[in-house]
């Protein structure tokens, strides 16, 4: 009878234990982020290489893709790479997305850098999208060429602000106020700014072909099941598809395709004219019409190369998910209910590059828009995103920032030096995640950065 007793006691005790303990999760599923896509270099090249499983044809398109990238513009007339300008805020696509990887927050705020400013007036253009500022546009310019002026001078001032983790542990951080200064004419009343970086550039292909539908069904703008995490869908006028459709790129997913991606840029960062913009920046205004009438300047070929490049760059896999602290952090991941915004794994569907088409892979997004609090507000709407929403950055990548780029600037202005203080911004839909991660005890905060700096 006594053994009997004993051993209900040991099978009770084995039970509870079986109860509490929670399996850490495998993550080789995931190790091919980018799904064929992935590349395994963990270098300081690693968001350079093209996509491994492109056809001889599309590697091809993609390496001349390559060296416009890396093309750096000069004014016209010139025999190679005409066109920049006359107003402009960087002469390369790879000036503002450095090593494919993300822009740093600089500092000298007017130095040529990848950051940039967007502005508009109360109210929305005839497409619902944010409205020009009268003589400047939708992008602050802040240099010119040679006869020209700029629109305006960036400025900025920190605020600063502490938060103190459960271990006693206090984090200073800090708030870029952009403003205007040296308008080369006189800005009207009601202008909004909104800073924004340069960020990575590999996977944008994979994201342009996740169906439409898988992204709609994360919706759930009145928060239905009551966890406190809304989202909804950004939707956006295309000027390269003359339609209203899905956003999935840019900070407030207020673009479409990566076409009209890079054709803005082109246009908005560097002057250059396409089929898709074929004016001037500043055409209509004082200071910002070079009288050259050789608009378009970049041909639809050179286009082409520079969209199949933004499309085909390899994902980077992670590194060391057998690691017990990175399993641990993946489950801490999912108990912060991060993974609710940061979805983990996605599909794409039908594309016209095969490399591309029916591929699993792990980018840590839902391409949401979420209101984020006030802290991280921009108070700038930007078609149905509005002031406080931003779109949720995909996370694969992350850990090599520091390696590939020589820092770790996050957010949308940079503000974040490290991925803690990213996480300690933010607010909205992501407060309550954020004060659980406060009280973590050290250990397991510990792990969970393991885990995000592994992606």
């Amino acid at each position: 009878m006594v053994y009997a007793i004993i051993g209900m006691l040991i099978a009770s005790c084995q039970n509870d234990d079986a109860a509490e303990y929670e399996t850490l999760p495998d993550l080789s599923e995931r190790l091919y982020a980018g799904g064929q896509t992935t590349t395994f270099s963990a270098t300081s090249n690693a968001f350079g290489y093209p996509a491994p499983n492109l056809s001889a044809a599309e590697l091809q398109k993609h390496l001349a893709g390559d060296l416009q990238f890396v093309a750096t513009f000069i004014t016209a007339p010139a025999p190679v790479n005409p066109g920049l300008g006359p107003l402009f805020n960087n002469v390369s696509c790879i000036a503002c997305h450095p090593k494919d990887g993300r822009a740093a927050h600089p500092s000298t705020i007017n130095s040529r850098n990848g950051l940039l400013v967007r502005v508009s007036i109360p109210g929305m253009d005839e497409h619902g999208g944010p409205l020009a500022v009268p003589g400047f546009g939708l992008q602050i310019q802040n240099h010119a060429l040679a006869g020209y002026l700029p629109e305006a001078d960036y400025q900025v001032t920190y605020i600063q602000k502490t938060e103190t983790l459960a271990d006693g542990t206090v984090i200073t951080l800090r708030k870029p106020i952009i403003s205007l200064t040296n308008p080369y004419i006189s800005l009207p009343p009601g202008v909004m700014l909104s800073a924004r970086l340069g960020p990575p550039v590999f996977g944008l292909g994979l994201l342009e072909a996740i169906p439409e539908a898988d992204i709609i069904a994360y919706i759930d703008p009145n928060d239905w099941n009551g966890d406190g995490i809304s989202g909804k869908a950004n939707y956006v006028w295309d000027s390269y598809l003359h339609q209203t459709i899905l956003g999935r790129f840019g900070w407030k997913a207020n673009t479409g395709t990566i076409h009209m991606q890079c054709a803005s840029a082109y246009l908005e960062d560097m002057g250059i004219t396409s089929s898709v913009f074929p004016q001037e920046t500043g055409h209509n205004q004082p200071n910002g019409n070079d009288g050259q009438n050789d608009d378009p300047e970049l041909s639809d070929e050179i286009m082409e190369q520079i969209v199949m490049y933004s499309s085909t760059l390899a994902v980077p896999a992670p590194r060391g998910i057998t690691n017990s602290n990175v399993r641990e952090g993946a489950q801490i991941f999912e108990q912060l209910d991060c993974a609710k915004c940061h979805v983990p794994r996605q599909r794409t569907g039908y594309s016209p590059i095969s490399a591309l088409a029916f591929q699993t892979f792990y980018p840590y997004t839902d391409l949401l828009l979420h209101d984020m609090g006030p802290d991280l507000a921009d108070q700038r709407p930007d078609y149905l995103a509005d002031g406080s929403e931003w779109k949720t950055r995909p996370l694969w990548g992350l850990g090599l920032t520091q390696l590939v780029n020589g820092h770790t600037d996050l957010l949308h202005d940079g503000r974040a030096r490290n991925t803690t203080e990213a996480i300690l911004w933010h607010g909205g839909e992501a407060q309550n995640a954020k004060e659980k991660f406060k009280q973590l005890p050290t250990a397991r905060r510990e792990a969970l950065l393991a885990f995000l700096n592994s992606l």
